[in-house]
């Protein structure tokens, strides 16, 4: 059972979040303790040793950020809540760190319950935080890839190209590396986005700049030495960029 703290400045929010994980998990989440300021959140974390943190963004004083820089228990599982903002939603995507969009969800909170048994005990790590924080800042490179083994951080400019599966996507990278991660190809789409990147197929979205050639059947032939088709609705456009890059 995960010992869980919410961070949240909005009462009703607050209850509304308690109320849907007693519906979807409730043999799974505890509910422990909860916190509306930055100062509360923060030692209300360090006492209670959380497994889960469920935290609001805007507090009424501080920020969510603030609570995660400040406090010295950082093994537990973090899930951000969020009113709609792109660039930040975008930023989480590149870091890898889980997020629900206010009002939340029930079928996306237990998603999200689903994306943490995944994980099988590791808990936030540094490294996706100083990517989070890059991520805000400026146009990041970098992206996260949370795999059963570890994070991985890895260079958007060595992805050759991403094929999905199911629930799952294979991204593989320069030098013959390839990784695994359990989330489908549409968590990655506005991210790794056009002019450099394109979803040839429902299956497959590549970095064209590894392209080594194409062809008007509809199939690309990539650096790696797979060829990939082009579905029949996405050839217009693929051949657009082409001739406009």
């Amino acid at each position: 059972m995960y010992r869980t703290i919410i961070v949240e400045d909005e009462y009703r929010l607050r209850e509304a979040l308690s109320i849907l994980l007693e519906m979807v998990a409730p043999e799974e989440v505890q509910i422990v303790g909860y916190a509306e300021r930055e100062d509360e959140a923060v030692k209300l974390i360090d006492r209670l040793k959380p497994d889960l943190v469920f935290m609001d963004i805007m507090l009424k004083e501080g920020t969510g950020f603030d609570v995660l820089n400040q406090i010295a228990h950082k093994a537990f599982h973090l899930v951000f809540t969020t009113a709609y903002e792109e660039h930040a939603i975008r930023a989480f995507k590149f870091s890898a760190i889980d997020y629900l969009l206010k009002p939340i969800d029930a079928e996306e909170l237990k998603m999200a319950l689903e994306r943490i048994k995944d994980l099988q005990g590791r808990f936030l790590a540094e490294k996706q935080l100083s990517e989070l924080n890059t991520s805000l800042e400026k146009t990041p490179k970098r992206l996260v890839l949370p795999t059963q083994e570890a994070m991985h951080v890895v260079k958007i400019d060595q992805i050759i190209r991403c094929e999905t599966s199911g629930s799952y996507t294979t991204f593989y990278l320069t030098e013959g590396k390839k990784i695994i991660v359990s989330k489908p190809l549409k968590n990655y789409e506005d991210i790794l986005v056009p002019p450099d990147f394109f979803r040839v197929h429902q299956s497959h979205l590549i970095n064209v700049n590894y392209i080594l050639s194409y062809s008007r059947e509809g199939l690309v032939q990539m650096e790696d030495n797979t060829t990939i088709p082009i579905s029949r609705g996405n050839k217009e456009a693929f051949f657009k960029l082409m001739k406009d890059g």
